[in-house]
Protein backbone atom coordinates (compact mmCIF):
# COMPACT_ATOMS: atom_id res chain seq x y z
CA UNK A 1 0.00 0.00 0.00
CA UNK A 2 1.45 3.46 -0.86
CA UNK A 3 -0.06 6.62 0.02
CA UNK A 4 0.66 9.59 -2.37
CA UNK A 5 -0.42 13.19 -1.37
CA UNK A 6 0.08 16.47 -3.38
CA UNK A 7 2.42 19.15 -1.90
CA UNK A 8 4.40 19.58 1.11
CA UNK A 9 4.05 19.28 4.94
CA UNK A 10 5.56 22.42 5.67
CA UNK A 11 5.34 25.18 3.17
CA UNK A 12 4.83 24.45 -0.48
CA UNK A 13 6.44 22.29 -2.66
CA UNK A 14 9.73 23.30 -4.74
CA UNK A 15 8.39 24.65 -8.29
CA UNK A 16 10.38 21.89 -9.92
CA UNK A 17 9.00 18.96 -10.86
CA UNK A 18 11.96 17.14 -12.43
CA UNK A 19 13.43 15.47 -9.16
CA UNK A 20 17.43 15.70 -8.88
CA UNK A 21 17.72 12.22 -7.58
CA UNK A 22 15.24 8.86 -8.76
CA UNK A 23 16.25 5.81 -7.01
CA UNK A 24 14.36 2.89 -8.76
CA UNK A 25 13.26 -0.51 -7.73
CA UNK A 26 16.41 -0.39 -5.14
CA UNK A 27 16.80 -4.00 -3.17
CA UNK A 28 20.09 -4.87 -0.96
CA UNK A 29 20.31 -8.11 0.83
CA UNK A 30 22.85 -9.00 3.95
CA UNK A 31 22.74 -12.76 4.18
CA UNK A 32 19.42 -13.53 5.05
CA UNK A 33 18.62 -10.08 5.72
CA UNK A 34 15.93 -8.57 2.78
CA UNK A 35 17.19 -4.82 3.72
CA UNK A 36 15.38 -2.85 1.21
CA UNK A 37 13.04 -5.19 -1.10
CA UNK A 38 12.24 -2.82 -4.16
CA UNK A 39 12.38 0.88 -2.79
CA UNK A 40 11.30 3.47 -5.02
CA UNK A 41 12.38 7.16 -3.69
CA UNK A 42 12.26 10.90 -5.38
CA UNK A 43 14.39 13.54 -3.92
CA UNK A 44 13.94 17.25 -5.46
CA UNK A 45 15.09 20.34 -4.94
CA UNK A 46 13.94 22.67 -2.86
CA UNK A 47 12.62 20.14 -0.20
CA UNK A 48 13.11 18.19 3.00
CA UNK A 49 11.86 15.06 2.19
CA UNK A 50 12.00 12.86 5.39
CA UNK A 51 12.13 8.78 5.30
CA UNK A 52 10.70 6.78 8.32
CA UNK A 53 10.70 3.71 9.98
CA UNK A 54 11.09 1.57 12.98
CA UNK A 55 14.90 -0.02 13.42
CA UNK A 56 15.65 -2.55 11.00
CA UNK A 57 13.17 -1.19 8.51
CA UNK A 58 15.90 -0.29 6.10
CA UNK A 59 16.38 3.83 6.12
CA UNK A 60 19.72 3.79 7.29
CA UNK A 61 20.96 1.60 3.98
CA UNK A 62 18.63 3.18 1.46
CA UNK A 63 20.55 6.45 1.98
CA UNK A 64 23.95 4.62 2.31
CA UNK A 65 23.33 3.14 -1.14
CA UNK A 66 23.02 6.79 -2.24
CA UNK A 67 26.42 7.86 -0.36
CA UNK A 68 28.26 5.08 -2.23
CA UNK A 69 28.78 3.44 0.72
CA UNK A 70 26.82 0.25 -0.13
CA UNK A 71 25.87 -1.01 -3.82
CA UNK A 72 22.16 -1.89 -4.69
CA UNK A 73 22.11 -5.54 -5.48
CA UNK A 74 19.35 -4.23 -8.18
CA UNK A 75 17.34 -1.04 -8.52
CA UNK A 76 19.07 2.09 -10.78
CA UNK A 77 19.73 5.23 -9.73
CA UNK A 78 19.36 8.67 -11.90
CA UNK A 79 20.55 12.17 -11.41
CA UNK A 80 18.63 14.95 -13.34
CA UNK A 81 17.43 12.20 -15.28
CA UNK A 82 20.76 10.66 -16.45
CA UNK A 83 21.44 6.57 -14.30
CA UNK A 84 24.78 6.97 -12.78
CA UNK A 85 26.76 4.11 -10.44
CA UNK A 86 27.67 5.75 -7.34
CA UNK A 87 30.58 3.45 -6.35
CA UNK A 88 32.40 5.06 -3.41
CA UNK A 89 31.48 8.37 -1.15
CA UNK A 90 33.58 9.78 -3.19
CA UNK A 91 31.52 8.73 -6.24
CA UNK A 92 28.32 10.29 -4.01
CA UNK A 93 30.31 13.90 -3.57
CA UNK A 94 31.38 13.93 -7.38
CA UNK A 95 27.41 13.80 -7.97
CA UNK A 96 26.88 16.38 -5.64
CA UNK A 97 26.20 14.55 -2.69
CA UNK A 98 26.79 14.77 0.36
CA UNK A 99 26.51 12.82 3.58
CA UNK A 100 26.27 14.17 7.52
CA UNK A 101 25.84 10.99 9.17
CA UNK A 102 24.38 10.56 12.84
CA UNK A 103 28.40 9.65 14.36
CA UNK A 104 30.18 12.75 13.07
CA UNK A 105 33.08 12.27 11.01
CA UNK A 106 35.30 15.55 11.62
CA UNK A 107 38.91 15.57 13.26
CA UNK A 108 38.83 16.77 16.60
CA UNK A 109 42.32 17.84 16.55
CA UNK A 110 42.33 19.83 13.35
CA UNK A 111 40.96 23.57 13.01
CA UNK A 112 37.16 23.89 11.09
CA UNK A 113 39.07 24.68 7.75
CA UNK A 114 41.16 21.88 8.06
CA UNK A 115 38.23 19.08 8.55
CA UNK A 116 36.57 21.48 5.51
CA UNK A 117 39.53 20.92 2.65
CA UNK A 118 40.61 17.90 3.97
CA UNK A 119 40.37 15.33 1.46
CA UNK A 120 39.42 17.76 -1.25
CA UNK A 121 40.45 17.05 -4.73
CA UNK A 122 41.92 20.05 -6.51
CA UNK A 123 44.16 20.30 -9.77
CA UNK A 124 47.27 22.20 -8.58
CA UNK A 125 47.60 24.38 -5.17
CA UNK A 126 44.79 25.05 -3.02
CA UNK A 127 43.82 28.74 -2.65
CA UNK A 128 43.40 28.17 1.24
CA UNK A 129 43.14 32.31 1.60
CA UNK A 130 40.32 31.93 -0.63
CA UNK A 131 38.84 28.99 0.76
CA UNK A 132 39.62 30.73 4.27
CA UNK A 133 37.16 33.57 2.79
CA UNK A 134 34.34 31.79 1.79
CA UNK A 135 34.20 29.41 5.02
CA UNK A 136 33.87 32.18 6.71
CA UNK A 137 31.22 33.38 5.04
CA UNK A 138 29.25 30.27 5.48
CA UNK A 139 30.15 30.11 9.31
CA UNK A 140 28.50 33.68 9.06
CA UNK A 141 25.52 32.32 7.14
CA UNK A 142 25.02 29.17 9.87
CA UNK A 143 25.35 31.43 12.99
CA UNK A 144 29.22 29.79 13.80
CA UNK A 145 30.72 32.78 15.41
CA UNK A 146 34.24 30.06 15.37
CA UNK A 147 37.15 31.46 13.45
CA UNK A 148 38.25 28.53 10.68
CA UNK A 149 41.08 28.28 12.31
CA UNK A 150 39.41 27.16 15.81
CA UNK A 151 40.03 23.64 16.43
CA UNK A 152 36.89 21.30 16.27
CA UNK A 153 37.42 19.54 19.72
CA UNK A 154 36.67 23.53 20.85
CA UNK A 155 33.10 23.15 19.21
CA UNK A 156 29.90 22.13 20.89
CA UNK A 157 28.03 19.25 19.47
CA UNK A 158 25.54 21.35 17.57
CA UNK A 159 28.45 23.83 16.30
CA UNK A 160 29.69 20.26 15.11
CA UNK A 161 27.51 19.68 13.39
CA UNK A 162 26.89 22.56 11.35
CA UNK A 163 30.27 22.11 10.49
CA UNK A 164 29.88 18.70 8.81
CA UNK A 165 27.09 20.08 6.96
CA UNK A 166 29.05 23.23 5.85
CA UNK A 167 32.16 20.37 4.86
CA UNK A 168 29.81 18.15 2.26
CA UNK A 169 28.05 21.88 1.13
CA UNK A 170 31.45 24.09 0.77
CA UNK A 171 32.45 20.74 -1.91
CA UNK A 172 29.29 21.65 -3.94
CA UNK A 173 26.61 19.16 -2.61
CA UNK A 174 23.45 20.12 -4.22
CA UNK A 175 21.68 16.88 -1.91
CA UNK A 176 22.31 16.32 1.35
CA UNK A 177 21.51 13.24 3.55
CA UNK A 178 20.93 14.05 7.35
CA UNK A 179 21.10 10.66 9.57
CA UNK A 180 19.38 11.18 13.00
CA UNK A 181 21.02 14.80 12.70
CA UNK A 182 19.17 15.89 16.34
CA UNK A 183 19.90 12.58 18.55
CA UNK A 184 22.91 14.51 20.06
CA UNK A 185 21.13 18.17 19.88
CA UNK A 186 19.52 20.22 22.70
CA UNK A 187 16.42 21.71 21.97
CA UNK A 188 17.60 25.21 21.23
CA UNK A 189 20.28 23.49 18.78
CA UNK A 190 17.34 21.69 17.01
CA UNK A 191 15.62 24.93 15.91
CA UNK A 192 18.70 26.42 14.97
CA UNK A 193 19.32 23.27 12.76
CA UNK A 194 15.60 23.61 11.25
CA UNK A 195 16.59 26.83 10.53
CA UNK A 196 19.12 26.11 8.64
CA UNK A 197 16.59 23.19 6.69
CA UNK A 198 14.29 26.20 6.10
CA UNK A 199 17.57 28.11 4.34
CA UNK A 200 18.54 25.45 2.51
CA UNK A 201 15.42 25.11 1.23
CA UNK A 202 15.45 28.26 -0.18
CA UNK A 203 18.69 27.79 -1.84
CA UNK A 204 16.77 24.31 -3.90
CA UNK A 205 19.07 22.40 -1.59
CA UNK A 206 17.26 18.72 -1.80
CA UNK A 207 17.65 17.86 1.99
CA UNK A 208 16.74 13.92 3.56
CA UNK A 209 16.42 13.50 6.66
CA UNK A 210 16.43 10.28 8.30
CA UNK A 211 14.63 10.41 11.80
CA UNK A 212 12.40 8.39 14.20
CA UNK A 213 11.00 11.49 16.27
CA UNK A 214 7.73 11.77 14.53
CA UNK A 215 6.95 15.73 15.88
CA UNK A 216 9.98 16.51 14.25
CA UNK A 217 9.66 15.26 10.81
CA UNK A 218 5.60 17.05 10.41
CA UNK A 219 7.70 20.00 11.60
CA UNK A 220 9.99 20.29 9.05
CA UNK A 221 9.58 18.08 6.09
CA UNK A 222 7.43 18.62 2.54
CA UNK A 223 7.18 14.79 1.69
CA UNK A 224 7.79 11.69 4.04
CA UNK A 225 8.41 8.44 3.05
CA UNK A 226 7.73 5.43 5.29
CA UNK A 227 9.51 2.07 5.55
CA UNK A 228 8.58 -1.22 7.25
CA UNK A 229 10.49 -4.28 7.00
CA UNK A 230 12.71 -2.84 3.95
CA UNK A 231 9.55 -1.68 2.07
CA UNK A 232 8.43 1.68 0.95
CA UNK A 233 4.90 1.04 2.33
CA UNK A 234 3.33 5.04 2.21
CA UNK A 235 4.42 8.54 0.78
CA UNK A 236 2.35 11.68 2.15
CA UNK A 237 2.54 15.11 0.60
CA UNK A 238 1.11 18.20 2.15
CA UNK A 239 -2.20 18.73 0.46
CA UNK A 240 -3.92 15.30 1.81
CA UNK A 241 -1.72 16.02 5.18
CA UNK A 242 -3.61 19.78 5.90
CA UNK A 243 -6.79 18.39 4.98
CA UNK A 244 -6.37 15.48 7.77
CA UNK A 245 -5.09 17.42 10.39
CA UNK A 246 -1.54 16.63 12.56
CA UNK A 247 -3.25 13.93 14.89
CA UNK A 248 -4.63 12.09 12.07
CA UNK A 249 -1.53 11.88 9.83
CA UNK A 250 0.67 10.77 12.77
CA UNK A 251 -1.57 7.81 13.34
CA UNK A 252 -1.94 7.03 10.00
CA UNK A 253 2.27 7.47 10.43
CA UNK A 254 2.34 4.79 13.12
CA UNK A 255 -0.26 2.36 11.40
CA UNK A 256 2.10 2.52 8.43
CA UNK A 257 5.60 2.20 10.24
CA UNK A 258 4.45 -0.60 12.96
CA UNK A 259 1.40 -2.20 10.99
CA UNK A 260 -0.59 -2.02 13.72
CA UNK A 261 -4.70 -2.43 13.49
CA UNK A 262 -6.84 0.96 13.60
CA UNK A 263 -8.71 -0.48 16.41
CA UNK A 264 -5.43 -1.44 18.47
CA UNK A 265 -6.27 -5.40 18.93
CA UNK A 266 -3.51 -6.91 21.21
CA UNK A 267 -3.73 -10.72 21.82
CA UNK A 268 -5.31 -11.48 25.52
CA UNK A 269 -2.98 -11.04 27.84
CA UNK A 270 -3.07 -14.19 28.93
CA UNK A 271 -2.76 -16.49 25.66
CA UNK A 272 -0.09 -18.52 24.66
CA UNK A 273 1.89 -17.74 21.49
CA UNK A 274 3.25 -20.58 19.12
CA UNK A 275 6.19 -20.27 16.80
CA UNK A 276 6.21 -21.78 13.33
CA UNK A 277 8.28 -24.18 15.36
CA UNK A 278 5.96 -25.23 18.27
CA UNK A 279 8.31 -23.43 21.01
CA UNK A 280 5.28 -21.82 23.03
CA UNK A 281 5.91 -18.70 25.63
CA UNK A 282 3.06 -18.15 28.02
CA UNK A 283 2.55 -14.32 29.53
CA UNK A 284 0.48 -13.92 32.80
CA UNK A 285 -0.23 -10.61 32.90
CA UNK A 286 -0.57 -10.72 36.66
CA UNK A 287 2.17 -12.96 37.23
CA UNK A 288 3.95 -10.07 40.04
CA UNK A 289 0.84 -9.38 41.59
CA UNK A 290 2.39 -10.80 44.69
CA UNK A 291 5.83 -10.93 44.17
CA UNK A 292 8.56 -9.35 46.21
CA UNK A 293 10.33 -6.35 44.74
CA UNK A 294 13.67 -7.41 43.34
CA UNK A 295 14.69 -3.96 41.41
CA UNK A 296 14.28 -0.31 42.38
CA UNK A 297 14.88 2.88 40.89
CA UNK A 298 14.28 6.12 42.21
CA UNK A 299 14.84 9.44 40.60
CA UNK A 300 18.07 8.35 38.62
CA UNK A 301 20.14 10.06 36.02
CA UNK A 302 22.90 8.90 34.14
CA UNK A 303 25.23 10.53 31.16
CA UNK A 304 26.22 8.80 28.13
CA UNK A 305 29.89 8.15 26.72
CA UNK A 306 29.42 12.12 25.79
CA UNK A 307 28.50 13.81 28.92
CA UNK A 308 24.99 14.35 27.66
CA UNK A 309 22.06 12.85 29.74
CA UNK A 310 21.15 9.32 28.60
CA UNK A 311 18.61 8.87 31.54
CA UNK A 312 16.55 11.07 33.27
CA UNK A 313 14.67 11.10 36.54
CA UNK A 314 13.79 7.58 36.27
CA UNK A 315 11.58 5.77 39.02
CA UNK A 316 10.50 1.89 38.60
CA UNK A 317 9.98 -0.96 40.68
CA UNK A 318 10.22 -4.59 39.54
CA UNK A 319 9.21 -7.85 40.99
CA UNK A 320 9.66 -11.17 41.82
CA UNK A 321 8.19 -13.06 38.36
CA UNK A 322 7.13 -10.35 36.17
CA UNK A 323 9.18 -9.34 32.68
CA UNK A 324 8.93 -5.53 31.97
CA UNK A 325 9.25 -5.05 28.49
CA UNK A 326 10.91 -1.66 27.35
CA UNK A 327 10.44 -0.11 24.15
CA UNK A 328 12.21 2.54 22.33
CA UNK A 329 14.05 3.85 19.64
CA UNK A 330 17.42 2.73 19.65
CA UNK A 331 19.21 5.80 21.25
CA UNK A 332 17.30 7.50 23.58
CA UNK A 333 18.42 5.75 26.96
CA UNK A 334 17.75 2.22 26.82
CA UNK A 335 21.33 0.79 26.91
CA UNK A 336 22.51 3.29 29.50
CA UNK A 337 19.77 2.00 32.03
CA UNK A 338 20.61 -1.50 31.40
CA UNK A 339 24.68 -0.88 31.99
CA UNK A 340 23.28 1.40 35.01
CA UNK A 341 21.21 -1.87 36.64
CA UNK A 342 24.28 -3.95 35.61
CA UNK A 343 27.17 -1.67 37.66
CA UNK A 344 28.38 -0.44 34.56
CA UNK A 345 27.57 3.26 33.89
CA UNK A 346 27.68 5.64 37.07
CA UNK A 347 24.90 7.49 38.20
CA UNK A 348 24.91 10.83 38.59
CA UNK A 349 21.45 11.12 40.72
CA UNK A 350 19.23 9.22 42.20
CA UNK A 351 19.61 4.99 43.81
CA UNK A 352 19.46 1.54 42.64
CA UNK A 353 18.99 -1.29 44.57
CA UNK A 354 18.61 -5.30 43.91
CA UNK A 355 16.55 -7.66 45.99
CA UNK A 356 17.48 -4.63 48.98
CA UNK A 357 20.52 -4.11 48.78
CA UNK A 358 21.51 -0.90 47.86
CA UNK A 359 24.04 -0.94 44.80
CA UNK A 360 24.27 2.53 43.20
CA UNK A 361 28.40 3.29 41.78
CA UNK A 362 29.58 0.34 43.70
CA UNK A 363 30.35 -1.26 39.94
CA UNK A 364 29.74 -4.67 38.17
CA UNK A 365 31.25 -6.58 41.04
CA UNK A 366 29.04 -5.30 44.10
CA UNK A 367 25.61 -5.31 41.22
CA UNK A 368 26.41 -9.42 40.45
CA UNK A 369 27.21 -10.03 44.21
CA UNK A 370 23.65 -8.78 44.73
CA UNK A 371 22.28 -10.64 42.09
CA UNK A 372 22.20 -8.55 38.93
CA UNK A 373 22.69 -10.58 35.41
CA UNK A 374 22.78 -8.77 31.88
CA UNK A 375 23.37 -9.60 28.75
CA UNK A 376 24.33 -6.86 26.32
CA UNK A 377 23.71 -6.15 22.53
CA UNK A 378 26.95 -6.41 21.99
CA UNK A 379 28.41 -9.98 21.93
CA UNK A 380 31.68 -10.21 20.34
CA UNK A 381 32.87 -6.28 21.30
CA UNK A 382 31.44 -6.62 25.15
CA UNK A 383 30.26 -9.64 25.91
CA UNK A 384 33.23 -12.08 24.99
CA UNK A 385 36.17 -12.49 24.25
CA UNK A 386 36.37 -13.60 21.09
CA UNK A 387 39.69 -15.04 20.50
CA UNK A 388 39.45 -16.86 23.85
CA UNK A 389 37.74 -20.67 23.36
CA UNK A 390 34.30 -21.75 24.55
CA UNK A 391 34.76 -22.95 27.32
CA UNK A 392 37.01 -19.58 28.72
CA UNK A 393 34.04 -17.66 27.83
CA UNK A 394 31.60 -20.04 29.47
CA UNK A 395 32.86 -19.08 32.90
CA UNK A 396 34.18 -15.69 31.82
CA UNK A 397 32.60 -13.36 34.58
CA UNK A 398 33.34 -16.57 37.49
CA UNK A 399 37.19 -17.65 36.46
CA UNK A 400 38.38 -16.11 39.70
CA UNK A 401 36.09 -18.58 42.18
CA UNK A 402 36.05 -22.05 42.87
CA UNK A 403 35.91 -24.50 41.74
CA UNK A 404 37.55 -22.76 38.62
CA UNK A 405 40.58 -21.75 39.78
CA UNK A 406 42.70 -22.25 43.05
CA UNK A 407 44.11 -18.88 45.24
CA UNK A 408 42.74 -17.04 42.24
CA UNK A 409 46.09 -18.01 40.25
CA UNK A 410 45.58 -21.13 39.26
CA UNK A 411 43.13 -22.35 36.95
CA UNK A 412 41.41 -26.08 36.97
CA UNK A 413 41.34 -26.53 33.60
CA UNK A 414 38.65 -29.65 33.96
CA UNK A 415 36.15 -27.77 35.99
CA UNK A 416 36.17 -25.45 33.38
CA UNK A 417 35.78 -27.99 30.21
CA UNK A 418 33.39 -29.45 32.59
CA UNK A 419 31.09 -26.74 33.22
CA UNK A 420 31.19 -25.43 29.63
CA UNK A 421 29.86 -28.83 28.90
CA UNK A 422 26.64 -28.51 30.98
CA UNK A 423 25.54 -25.49 29.67
CA UNK A 424 26.34 -26.51 25.92
CA UNK A 425 24.36 -29.28 26.83
CA UNK A 426 21.61 -27.55 28.57
CA UNK A 427 20.94 -24.59 25.88
CA UNK A 428 21.95 -27.05 23.19
CA UNK A 429 24.83 -25.01 21.70
CA UNK A 430 26.40 -26.33 18.76
CA UNK A 431 29.64 -26.48 18.82
CA UNK A 432 32.33 -28.92 17.84
CA UNK A 433 34.08 -28.83 21.34
CA UNK A 434 34.75 -26.96 24.41
CA UNK A 435 38.33 -25.91 23.20
CA UNK A 436 36.57 -24.08 19.85
CA UNK A 437 37.31 -20.35 19.03
CA UNK A 438 34.76 -18.54 20.43
CA UNK A 439 33.83 -16.69 16.71
CA UNK A 440 33.64 -20.66 14.93
CA UNK A 441 30.06 -20.60 16.35
CA UNK A 442 27.29 -19.04 14.71
CA UNK A 443 25.36 -15.33 15.94
CA UNK A 444 22.52 -17.18 17.55
CA UNK A 445 25.11 -20.15 19.19
CA UNK A 446 26.95 -17.06 20.61
CA UNK A 447 23.89 -15.94 22.04
CA UNK A 448 22.85 -18.85 23.47
CA UNK A 449 26.11 -19.36 25.74
CA UNK A 450 26.54 -16.23 26.60
CA UNK A 451 22.85 -16.13 28.20
CA UNK A 452 23.88 -19.51 29.45
CA UNK A 453 26.64 -17.88 31.54
CA UNK A 454 24.60 -15.39 32.64
CA UNK A 455 21.93 -17.53 34.04
CA UNK A 456 24.83 -20.45 35.78
CA UNK A 457 25.50 -17.54 38.18
CA UNK A 458 21.44 -17.46 39.84
CA UNK A 459 20.94 -13.90 38.94
CA UNK A 460 17.49 -12.27 40.72
CA UNK A 461 17.00 -9.73 38.02
CA UNK A 462 18.02 -10.16 34.76
CA UNK A 463 18.66 -7.34 32.10
CA UNK A 464 19.03 -8.34 28.38
CA UNK A 465 19.34 -5.72 25.70
CA UNK A 466 18.34 -6.88 22.14
CA UNK A 467 18.67 -10.75 23.49
CA UNK A 468 17.40 -12.21 19.76
CA UNK A 469 19.45 -9.39 17.26
CA UNK A 470 20.21 -11.07 14.52
CA UNK A 471 18.53 -14.55 15.81
CA UNK A 472 16.77 -17.08 13.13
CA UNK A 473 13.25 -17.74 14.28
CA UNK A 474 14.09 -20.85 16.24
CA UNK A 475 16.91 -19.73 18.13
CA UNK A 476 14.66 -16.21 18.92
CA UNK A 477 11.63 -18.29 20.27
CA UNK A 478 14.11 -20.48 22.85
CA UNK A 479 15.76 -17.42 23.99
CA UNK A 480 12.35 -15.79 24.78
CA UNK A 481 11.28 -19.24 26.21
CA UNK A 482 14.00 -18.72 28.45
CA UNK A 483 13.51 -15.58 29.40
CA UNK A 484 10.01 -16.63 30.46
CA UNK A 485 10.75 -19.57 32.09
CA UNK A 486 13.40 -17.20 34.65
CA UNK A 487 10.19 -14.93 35.11
CA UNK A 488 8.00 -18.00 36.11
CA UNK A 489 10.90 -19.02 38.32
CA UNK A 490 10.69 -16.01 40.82
CA UNK A 491 13.18 -14.03 38.56
CA UNK A 492 12.87 -10.40 37.56
CA UNK A 493 13.14 -9.27 33.90
CA UNK A 494 13.90 -6.59 32.37
CA UNK A 495 13.77 -6.77 27.85
CA UNK A 496 15.30 -4.42 26.54
CA UNK A 497 14.42 -4.41 22.80
CA UNK A 498 13.32 -2.38 19.64
CA UNK A 499 10.69 -5.77 18.28
CA UNK A 500 7.48 -4.82 19.73
CA UNK A 501 6.12 -8.42 18.81
CA UNK A 502 8.71 -9.79 20.60
CA UNK A 503 8.34 -7.50 23.60
CA UNK A 504 4.38 -7.82 23.66
CA UNK A 505 4.53 -11.89 23.60
CA UNK A 506 6.33 -12.36 27.18
CA UNK A 507 6.40 -9.19 29.13
CA UNK A 508 3.88 -8.69 31.87
CA UNK A 509 4.38 -4.67 31.80
CA UNK A 510 5.75 -2.90 29.11
CA UNK A 511 7.67 0.28 29.25
CA UNK A 512 8.73 3.19 26.57
CA UNK A 513 11.28 5.40 26.55
CA UNK A 514 11.81 8.48 24.79
CA UNK A 515 14.79 10.73 25.00
CA UNK A 516 16.12 9.53 27.97
CA UNK A 517 13.02 9.48 29.95
CA UNK A 518 10.19 6.09 30.45
CA UNK A 519 7.50 7.95 29.50
CA UNK A 520 4.77 5.21 30.67
CA UNK A 521 4.02 1.92 31.70
CA UNK A 522 1.35 -0.30 30.73
CA UNK A 523 0.08 -3.63 32.08
CA UNK A 524 0.46 -5.87 28.76
CA UNK A 525 -3.61 -6.04 28.57
CA UNK A 526 -4.21 -2.94 27.82
CA UNK A 527 -1.06 -1.94 25.57
CA UNK A 528 -2.09 -0.55 21.64
CA UNK A 529 0.82 -0.89 18.96
CA UNK A 530 -0.30 2.79 17.69
CA UNK A 531 0.00 4.40 21.43
CA UNK A 532 3.24 2.46 21.88
CA UNK A 533 4.53 3.51 19.08
CA UNK A 534 3.21 7.06 19.18
CA UNK A 535 5.47 7.70 22.73
CA UNK A 536 8.40 5.77 21.04
CA UNK A 537 8.43 8.49 17.94
CA UNK A 538 7.38 11.71 20.15
CA UNK A 539 7.51 10.76 23.90
CA UNK A 540 3.94 12.06 24.23
CA UNK A 541 0.93 10.62 24.99
CA UNK A 542 -1.90 11.99 23.41
CA UNK A 543 -4.96 9.43 23.65
CA UNK A 544 -7.07 11.61 21.50
CA UNK A 545 -4.87 10.70 18.47
CA UNK A 546 -5.48 6.82 19.00
CA UNK A 547 -9.19 6.91 20.04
Amino acid sequence: MVIRASAGIAGTLGAQDVPVVQMKEISKRFGTVQANSNVSLQLFPGEVHAVLGENGAGKTTLMNILSGMYHPDAGTIEINGAPVTIASPSDALEQGIGTVYQHFTLVPNLSVIENVILGMKTRFVLDLSGAERRLLEMLGDFGLTASPRTEVRHLSLGERQRVEIIKVLFRGSRVLLLDEPTSVLTPVEVEGLFKILLRLKAEGVAVVLITHKLEEALEVSDRVSILRQGRKVGELLPDDIAASGRAATKKLIVELMFGGTAGGEQPNADSQHQSADGIQTTATGDAADSGRTLLELRGVTALDSRGAKAVRDISLQLKAGEILGIAGVDGNGQKELGEVIAGQRHVTSGSVSIAGQEITNKGVSAAAKAGAGYVTDDRLGEGAVPGASVAENAVLKTISRRPFSKGGFWLDRPAIEAHAQSLIDEFNVKTPDTSTRLTLLSGGNIQKLLLARELATDPQVLVCNKPTNGLDLKTAQFVLQTLRSQADQGKAVVLISSELEEILEISDRVGVMYNGELVAIFPRAEVKIETIGHLMLSGRDRAEAFA
